[in-house]
């Protein structure tokens, strides 16, 4: 008895794992028709699978577009901020003490993140920096004359960068509250506490712009594009309405029958993501360099670029195509396909 009852659990065991094993391959088997009958009608339907692959790749390259925009233009302005110093203007020849000690007060401040000063001598031989080019202005102080003349007008500086260019309250208050500052300023000219502002303003405005249009473009084309798949999907489940009758009445199960139409639309946002990307790719590639010289920074951009994150890019951009068609698919079949 106990052999008989060792040997039925063996059976036993055989039996189910030749099951599992069955079931497997029958799943794989089912999967690969799925697929092979998803691509023919991709095929089958293929003017209309062009247009809603046309317009997917449209869609998700104003969607990246909208985030390379948001990225290059904040990172433009952020690099501008850091840039921008505040220039204070001191009495010609003013002492060296007079400015170090200048320097201390206004390098105690929470806000202020560098200060450097110049005298007269120093601002002078930086005038001349920069503007080496201008070979008049040059032979005229190659005078010596001349060249007194200009350092002893040439007023005293002092450079200020802040780490908040949004709040210049207390470089401000140290400027005109401060006795050192009041007894020592230049009364002709005025701290430049608003260079730049108008451009940072103006590139902050361009961001959102292209944030809120490219937001609002690519909803528009999201909706045709699902659209176009809706109906692409409709059509396939009408040329092959008597076939899912067929199917239904053998007994298919549903994954069966609704397979072909979800891999048809994953087909078409596996080929929008892939077109989309490497559209972005190569436009980067021709056009950075272009824009930065314009003063744009692009770093951020070109850093992913020419790195391994771009395979990154090209998954997101297929996994975005893939979901945007398979909630297509899946609305088309819940109305269509009964």
């Amino acid at each position: 008895m106990e052999k008989k009852s060792i040997e039925t659990k063996r059976n036993t065991k055989s039996h189910l794992k030749t099951l599992t094993r069955n079931g497997r391959v029958k799943k794989l088997r089912t999967t690969r028709r799925v697929v092979k009958y998803g691509t023919a009608g991709f095929v089958r339907n293929i003017w209309l699978s062009i247009a809603a692959t046309l317009v997917m790749t449209i869609t998700l390259l104003i969607l990246g577009l909208t985030v390379v925009a948001n990225i290059v233009l904040s990172q433009t302005a952020d690099s501008i901020r850091d840039k921008i110093d505040i220039t204070i203007f001191f009495k010609p020849q003013t002492e060296d003490g007079i400015l170090l000690e200048a320097k201390e007060i206004m390098a105690k401040d929470s806000n202020v993140k560098s200060v450097e000063i110049a005298n007269s001598a120093e601002e002078y031989q930086r005038f001349l920096e920069e503007n080496t080019d201008n070979e008049k202005l040059m032979e005229v102080l190659a005078d010596e004359e001349m060249q007194e003349i200009m350092i002893n007008t040439m007023q005293s500086t002092m450079r200020v960068k802040v780490k908040n260019v949004d709040n210049l309250d207390s470089v401000r208050n140290i400027v005109e509250d401060n006795e050192l500052f009041k007894a020592n300023l230049d009364s002709e000219k005025e701290p430049t506490y608003d260079v730049n502002r108008t451009e940072i303003a103006t590139i902050t405005s361009w961001a959102n712009i292209a944030k809120n249009g490219g937001i609002i473009l690519g909803i528009v084309f999201l909706v045709i594009s699902i659209l176009i798949i809706f109906n692409t999907i409709r059509m396939s489940i009408f040329s092959r309405r008597e076939e899912i009758k067929m199917m239904k009445l053998v007994g298919a199960d549903r994954h069966f029958i609704r397979g072909p139409f979800l891999v048809e639309a994953r087909i078409c946002g596996m080929i929008s993501g892939f077109i989309a990307s490497t559209i972005g790719y190569v436009g980067l590639i021709i056009f950075a360099p272009k824009v930065v010289n314009y003063g744009v920074d692009m770093s951020a951009i070109t850093n992913i670029v020419q790195s391994e994150w771009i395979i990154a890019v090209y998954i997101a951009f297929i996994t975005i195509g893939m979901i945007i068609g398979t909630f297509s698919a899946k609305l088309a079949i819940r109305k269509y396909l009964h």
